[in-house]
């Protein structure tokens, strides 16, 4: 049950007179607190409550933390934190300095007395990350395609946007938020894409919104064939590269400078050619993740930076991220740009382990990207897996339920990072075998029939290619 359907029941239950004054007190009032619980209630009845496992995090322990109740030390397995950037040496520095020269607080808004070097200094290192002119920072990744999507939607006059059905909250609440039109394609469906397309008179503004990588099933959007369809209809484009930047590309850029590999790190392109980076027109992304701090960002066209900067509710209105935050995000961009081996160590990873969860038959949903979403199908044994994972194994991840993903889709979503070498990954892998036997789960086999299964992707084969990770399949394995 999604929280739709939970506050549907809810507001059902106030049409009735009878059940109406369930929620009404002796003096007529209404019973808010009941209301919140009855929410709630429902949650719990239907296995989607989520409890939250608290964990202390340490600097010099990544990829592990503590159980503040137990001491025990557990392996994170599910954290955003891909590259292990937060507890960075130098991204550690870069944040005492800043703290040290300019204190905690920004000051204000950007029009007011949050604008400095130093956010200046961030932006032009993201603009160059992209290859874009300019680019603009938010104080999250959310605030960033909300900002952008809405301003975008309210300014341009009878625009309509397309949406991949599988795009993140943030992008759904912009376009929400606009007068623009809506309308959904099927997740990577081409030929729906383009028939929505040409349903729209020529003339009228159109913008494409996708992710590069969709983060609860890991696929990747055929970049290249949006970009021939948006040039065909005449619309703009607009890829979320959240779960993307630091992890893909010979700089960290994302997904869409690791398409032109070969040519970026030979240094072939140099900016004039039509790389895929050129033919994308918005950016978004976030130093919260795989660059280890807080915040999200665009990047686009001077024009456009700048109108969303005088426009956006959300810019605008919002106090300036700490310096100390911003110091380390423009530290962490530096370091990745220069530096390839965290992301490479990472995908190494990845591939060794899709690979023989593969062969036990494990269910990882099939992608092409560093996400392994393990089907479960069934909150409440979603739940169950978690805790076993964490109460007899020392490891930690998070059961991912409505309204997340669809109910009957439940599932665990591990993220390797670099550091989770050959001994932690047998650990995890053997873990869920054994899991699986005990509660006789579904197998990968088992789940092909399913409408959320890809068959036409493979299980095994990856964005990051054996040759640039510079393995050889037949070692590849745990």
């Amino acid at each position: 049950m999604t929280l739709r359907v939970c506050r549907a029941r809810v507001a059902q239950s106030l049409r009735g007179p009878s059940s109406a004054r369930r929620f009404h007190q002796d003096h007529g009032s209404f019973d808010y607190e009941n209301f919140y619980q009855s929410i709630i209630d429902e949650k719990k009845k239907d296995k989607s409550y989520r409890f939250f496992r608290s964990i202390t995090r340490t600097q010099d322990s990544f990829p592990y933390a503590r159980c503040p109740k137990t001491g025990k030390k557990v392996n994170v397995w599910c954290s955003n934190d891909y590259l292990g950037m937060g507890s960075n040496p130098s991204v550690i520095k870069a944040m005492h300095d800043a703290l040290d020269i300019y204190g905690a607080n920004s000051g204000g808004s950007r029009n007011i007395a949050g604008h400095s070097p130093l956010v200046e200094a961030l932006e032009a290192s993201i603009a160059d990350l992209h290859k874009k002119p300019a680019s603009l920072y938010f104080t999250s990744g959310f605030v960033a395609n909300e900002a952008a999507l809405s301003t975008l939607g309210n300014e341009l006059p009878g625009c309509v946007i397309f949406s991949d059905e599988l795009n993140h909250a943030s992008i759904i609440q912009g376009i929400k938020n606009t007068k623009a039109k809506r309308m959904v394609w099927r997740h990577n469906d081409l030929a729906h894409l383009d028939s929505l397309l040409a349903s729209v008179p020529p003339g009228a503004p159109k913008v494409i919104i996708f992710e590069s990588v969709y983060s609860m099933c890991g696929t990747v959007a055929p970049i290249a064939d949006i970009c021939d369809l948006a040039e065909k209809h005449g619309a703009m484009t607009f890829i979320d590269e959240v779960h993307a930047v630091g992890l893909y590309g010979h700089r960290g850029a994302g997904v869409i400078e690791h398409l032109d590999y070969t040519a970026h790190q030979s240094g072939r392109y140099d900016g004039t050619g039509k790389s895929l980076m050129d033919r994308i027109d918005i950016v978004s992304g976030t130093v919260g993740k795989a660059f280890g701090t807080m915040g999200g960002y665009i990047a686009g066209s001077g024009a456009f930076i700048d109108m969303i900067r005088s426009v956006a509710r959300g810019f605008i209105f919002t106090t300036t991220q700490s310096p100390a935050v911003m110091a380390g995000a423009l530290a962490a961009i530096q370091y990745q740009s220069q530096d390839d081996s965290d992301r490479i160590a990472l995908h190494r990873n990845v591939t060794s382990m899709k690979r023989t969860m593969a062969q036990l038959d494990l269910p990882v949903l099939p992608n092409p990207s560093h996400l392994l979403p393990v089907m479960v199908g069934d909150a409440e044994l979603t739940r169950r897996v978690a805790d076993i994972l964490f109460n007899e194994y020392d490891i930690y991840v998070q059961p991912i339920n409505s309204p997340t993903v669809t109910v009957g889709t439940e599932r665990i979503r591990i993220a390797p990072s670099g550091a989770h070498g050959l001994a932690e990954q047998q650990v995890l892998i053997g873990a869920l075998e054994e899991i699986w036997v005990r509660l006789d789960l579904r197998r990968a086999s088992e789940w092909q029939s399913e409408p959320v299964w890809n068959t036409s992707v493979s299980t095994t084969r990856q964005i990051w290619t054996d040759e640039q990770l510079g393995l050889s399949p037949e070692v590849a394995t745990v």
